[in-house]
């Protein structure tokens, strides 16, 4: 398989919650760095991402730049997103969170959608749970994993 990213990068959550506090601080940053962020995901994380972002003490732009992403699992909406961007080259971050068999057929998608484009970074999250005896082999695959503290080389 054809890497379309700069460098490959993971995650591991135990919860949408935990996803959610790992994602949030790189996905901040990435809208100061005016990318388009876009979130694949297996469940709608709206609900726990509305509660979380309450919670956190961020400026109202802020806020509401983060609440304004698309935090549903409605994959060929985003599809179409991602297909959008890559035409107008545009610096996207995809996040991909599921089960290990959900983040490798979107992948498989998004190669469909994206041809030949390094303007492109995406992180797989996994489910520990799912994936707890496998952890190092897949972060073998991975050029960094995504943490609360940022990336961290494997």
């Amino acid at each position: 398989m054809k890497n379309l990213t700069k460098e490959k990068l993971c995650a591991f959550y135990a919860s949408d919650y935990h996803f959610e506090m790992i994602s949030l601080p790189y996905i901040s940053k990435s809208i100061d760095e005016n990318k388009e962020v876009i979130i694949l995901t297996e469940n709608n994380l709206e609900d726990t991402v509305h509660t979380l972002i309450e919670r956190m003490n961020l400026k109202e732009v802020k806020r509401n730049r983060i609440l304004k992403l698309d935090w549903k699992n409605d994959d060929l909406k985003k599809f179409k997103e991602i297909s959008k961007c890559s035409k107008e080259d545009i610096n996207m971050i995809i996040f991909v969170k599921g089960k290990e068999n959900y983040i490798e057929n979107v992948n498989k998608n998004i190669e469909k959608w994206v041809k030949d484009k390094e303007n492109i970074e995406i992180i797989n999250c996994y489910e520990f749970y799912e994936v707890e005896n496998k952890i190092e082999n897949i972060a073998q695959k991975y050029d960094k994993i995504l943490g609360t503290s940022g990336k961290i080389e494997f």
